[in-house]
């Protein structure tokens, strides 16, 4: 992976590794409503919601609405995308992100 699209690189107000050994990292997203990130790209992750969000997602221009639940929890292949906050609510994620 090109680690300068790696989102703590891109968007380090948003995203920050909280544990990284050799075999996975674990990134924590904080953002709030009307946020927007740079473009980055994610590995392969497991995908954990720690509050509800509705995030605006861009990929090579395809553009979804994505609503998730608090405490959810799945598989993410990697991907390379914008995301933004268009909920009324802060988002609050864990990527554990497999290396």
């Amino acid at each position: 992976m090109d680690d300068s699209l790696h989102p703590t690189v891109t968007d380090p107000e948003f995203y920050q590794v909280v544990f990284e050994n050799d075999k996975v990292r674990v990134v924590e997203l904080r953002d709030v409503p009307g946020a927007r990130t740079r473009r980055h790209r994610h590995p392969d992750s497991v995908l954990i919601t720690l509050s509800a969000f509705r995030r605006r997602m861009t990929t090579d221009g395809n553009t979804v609405e994505v609503d998730r639940g608090p405490f959810e929890a799945g598989w993410m292949a990697g991907l390379t995308h914008v995301g933004e906050n268009v909920g009324d609510t802060p988002t609050h994620v864990l990527f554990v992100e497999i290396k």
